[in-house]
């Protein structure tokens, strides 16, 4: 049985509680009253069961997945208002040990171009996508404890975080790389980084192993169980996420509720962010070979349901999606997306020549993040580059208290305005510079209290004068 107590991967994600879920969910897929009573729970902004949250997703009532949709729209708008928080990867290398049948990175692929930056090329990169307006980056690299050590990780960290040119500066830099010790979990967190990242890709564990048939990440437990080693190194921030398309949608979804409710029940704060990805095509990679792809609508239900049950966690779509099905996800509960981005190993400072493809996987939205950010405002989004949560301490348990109580768009409304309008000043073409300062005229009176408005103000009509980087 389910324990959430439990240290162990095999069972605070547990198969047969699984199982028993799906069971269970598909017998009351048309039982209204008890998907009655579980949207009345989800409306209290509480949250819900990975069982109650299933019964949602497999509904077949077409009236009450309407419902469904509106509170995750709803809660989206309670929890994080119109804001959306915009960031880029960059991946430092492609070498890899581990054998992922669904990424080109792995280790029998001899016909994808391997890359290493130097850390003059991260710096170069580095520059390209501050000239770009962007603050806060996602750092990828493959699994090599030759090639990519710690070491290398931090040394990039520390190169990312010193290059300050004109008004660009990363502010934020998350990291997305293979589970590892808490002795480098430590070493990450005294590096200051932001959240730690780590997909699970699936929860299903027999899967999982076939998956991955040799390389370090074969080993399921020490994968799964790597969000605790982090927390235990004092990483309080951490991102789960599955590649739908691997296993059953419902299996994957149920597993990453259960394990955001053992990070919740066991370290007191659940995950900071849940990433939706789907498998796409890559270098030698063909999604059709997988038989559990999803469309749009299911997506759609996967997107809002995980909003209903986990409101205070944000949420992510990256360019992986098309530009319509992003618009459509943005409604129904992600939060931060990525845009002007390149998933090969550099190739911000220059394009990345064709026959040189290091990319991870072909990116559908390709769009500059100007943009991206002019077709947000439009939609009345308020695109936000805002790192100061985690430059203030604002972080895992005082950061959901905060995100579950509301009080959290009090930091992060006024902090939006003031980190788009340094973008606007610095980086923005003229359209988009014009639709985003009428923009933060009319969102400014959206800000309750006077006092706090006086003050944004005022730091508004500094950085026109070219002050930057408040933290409010």
């Amino acid at each position: 049985m389910y324990n959430s107590k439990s240290l162990k991967a095999e069972e605070f994600i547990s198969h047969q509680e699984i199982l028993s879920t799906l069971d269970y969910a598909e017998k009351n897929k048309y039982n209204k009253i008890l998907i009655d009573e579980i949207l009345n729970k989800a409306k209290n902004r509480k949250g819900l069961s990975h069982r109650e949250a299933s019964v949602l997703l497999a509904c077949e009532l077409e009236d009450k997945n309407a419902e469904i949709y509106a509170l995750a729209e709803q809660i989206k708008k309670d929890s994080y208002g119109n804001r959306i928080v915009l960031f880029a990867p960059l991946y430092l290398s492609n070498y890899c040990v581990n054998g992922c049948v669904y990424c080109p990175y792995h280790a029998k692929n001899k016909h994808i171009i391997r890359k290493k930056m130097t850390q003059e090329e991260v710096q170069k990169e580095v520059i390209a996508l501050q000239d770009m307006g962007h603050k806060r980056l996602a750092i990828e690299a493959g699994e090599d404890p030759v090639h990519n050590p710690i070491e290398y990780i931090l040394e990039c960290i520390n190169t990312i975080y010193a290059i300050k040119h004109k008004n660009g500066a990363i502010r934020r830099v998350n990291v997305n790389i293979a589970a590892t010790t808490v002795e480098n979990y430590q070493k990450l967190h005294q590096a200051g980084i932001g959240t730690y990242i780590l997909f699970q890709e699936t929860y299903h564990k027999q899967s999982y192993e076939q998956l991955h048939p040799n390389g370090p990440k074969h080993d399921y437990n020490w994968h799964t169980e790597a969000m605790d080693r982090a927390m235990q190194g004092g990483i309080d921030d951490v991102g789960l996420g599955v590649l739908f398309g691997l296993e059953m949608y419902k299996y994957e979804f149920a597993g990453l509720l259960m394990h955001a409710e053992h990070l919740e029940a066991v370290h007191g704060v659940g995950p900071h962010t849940i990433s939706v990805p789907r498998i796409r095509a890559a270098d030698d990679i063909d999604p059709s070979s997988f038989n559990n792809g999803i469309d749009d609508d299911t997506f759609a239900k996967i997107v809002a349901c995980i909003r209903i049950a986990v409101p205070y966690t944000g949420m992510i779509v990256s360019t992986r999606e098309s530009q319509a099905c992003r618009e459509r996800v943005l409604h129904l509960g992600i939060s931060q997306i990525s845009g002007g981005s390149k998933t090969s190993v550099g190739g911000y400072a220059e394009p990345e020549p064709k026959e040189q493809n290091s990319a991870q996987f072909d990116v559908c939205d390709t769009r500059t993040l100007d943009e991206v950010i002019n077709w947000l405002m439009k939609m009345g989004y308020i695109p936000s580059f805002c790192t100061a949560c985690y430059r203030e301490g604002r972080t895992g348990d005082r950061f959901m208290e905060l995100c579950k109580s509301k009080q959290i768009q009090n930091c992060c409304h006024p902090n939006a305005l003031m980190t788009l309008k340094e973008y606007l000043v610095d980086y923005a073409s003229p359209e988009t510079k014009n639709i985003g300062m009428e923009l933060i005229k009319k969102e400014l009176s959206n800000i309750p209290k006077e006092k706090v408005r006086e003050i944004v103000i005022d730091r508004l009509n500094k950085i026109e004068k070219g002050e930057r980087d408040f933290r409010f």
